[in-house]
């Protein structure tokens, strides 16, 4: 779940503004503390899937490829960066070539989104994904 700010209403001061906003996501996190997937199991609708941070779920816990594995049938979405610095695939830790063979070995067939800072430019920025396409 993104949890935006949304539009401010006509009148409304900044101090207002926060305090609303911080009060909807401790209500939202209190509401979510349990795991999205047992969450998706209870809502029990066909539509409803997990979008797999693989940037934030580095820096929370790690172990990604057997986590992904196991979730896999809830993942319909994959939202990608690089850790250390939120930069694109190739420039931290993470062994993406590694994951993105793993990902079609297990059977992922959903999206992958990047959402990253280029390290220099947003041209070069797009160096890493060519290595990485496979010719159809």
């Amino acid at each position: 779940m993104n949890c935006l700010a949304g539009i401010a209403p006509a009148g409304a001061g900044p101090a207002e503004l926060h305090a609303v906003f911080v009060e909807n996501l401790r209500y939202a996190a209190a509401a979510l503390s349990k795991q999205a997937i047992q969450i998706i199991s209870e809502v029990g609708s066909e539509n409803l899937f997990v979008q797999y941070d693989i940037y934030h779920m580095q820096i929370m816990e790690g172990d990604l490829a057997p986590t992904m594995k196991k979730n896999l049938d809830h993942i319909a979405h994959i939202q990608l960066a690089d850790n250390p610095g939120r930069n694109e695939p190739g420039t931290g830790e993470i062994n993406y070539p590694f994951l993105f063979r793993y990902l079609d070995e297990i059977g992922y067939r959903g999206s992958i989104g990047c959402e990253y800072k280029p390290k220099t430019t947003t041209m070069e920025g797009f160096g890493w994904y060519e290595p990485h396409t496979v010719d159809a």
